[in-house]
């Protein structure tokens, strides 16, 4: 079975994503920083499963390493899959440059870049498929987290963009928009239940939405909806609002 390759592999939403392609009978490459950290879950994994699962020490903000290590891959993935993310509160990344940087380039800049890589060559292959988490935050700026919805907006347009290039080639994008997930990364917020998901839920509708094709997935469903009402309200109203 050929090989998923998904960046930013130690994260709860990446774990239960490389769960469920590895139940599905794909290999995985797995690239995070650290990556040694996930020797007991690859070692899980390939117990579990039976599947091949590579460790890859990848730093997405270390651009110019991104080339050498996809060129170094001993098989081209079939599909790439990119859950990169970092978030800290607005008011820190609005006062503090090295955190705004950090936003935008964790979130959009690095995505970009090892993302260019894969496209150029899926292109080339006329094969393959790629999947971008983004979020529903870059759906509208809004004050409460204006920086990091700036970044995934940014990602979602560029997804936008690489799915319109490369649908003559027969390569698929998804762009993914989680609402609230219970995560590390979200760890300690007050989500309200009925709009938060659990990582495995998530996990499985990223491997639903991408084995059909579809283009956009929002999760769960109801974000659909809700980032619709918010998008539509009239902005001389919505500036006023704390949302």
């Amino acid at each position: 079975m050929s090989f998923v390759l998904i960046i930013g592999a130690k994260s709860d939403m990446a774990k239960e994503t490389a769960r469920v392609y590895a139940k599905n009978g794909y290999n995985l490459y797995l690239g995070a920083r650290n990556a040694k950290e996930l020797e007991n879950f690859k070692t899980d994994i390939e117990v579990r499963t039976s599947v091949h699962v590579e460790l890859l020490e990848f730093d997405i903000t270390a651009y110019d390493t991104h080339q050498k290590i996809y060129d170094g891959l001993k098989e081209k993935p079939l599909g790439v899959i990119v859950v990169s993310g970092y978030m800290v509160e607005q008011k820190l990344a609005q006062k503090d440059w090295d955190e705004s940087l950090q936003t935008i380039n964790v979130n959009y800049t690095g995505a970009v870049s090892i993302l260019n890589i894969v496209a150029n060559d899926f292109e080339k292959e006329r094969r393959g498929f790629i999947v971008g988490v983004s979020s529903v935050a870059g759906d509208r700026g809004r004050k409460a987290n204006y920086i990091y919805g700036s970044a995934k907006a940014a990602f979602s347009a560029y997804l936008g963009g690489l799915r319109n290039r490369l649908y003559e080639s027969g390569v698929s994008v998804l762009t993914v928009k989680p609402g609230f997930v219970d995560t590390k990364m979200t760890q300690g917020l007050d989500l309200p239940e009925k709009l938060t998901a659990q990582p495995e839920d998530v996990a499985l509708d990223i491997f639903n939405a991408q084995q059909k094709g579809r283009n956009i997935l929002y999760t769960k469903s109801i974000w659909l909806l809700v980032m619709l009402i918010i998008k539509h309200i009239p902005e001389f109203i919505f500036k006023k609002l704390s949302i």
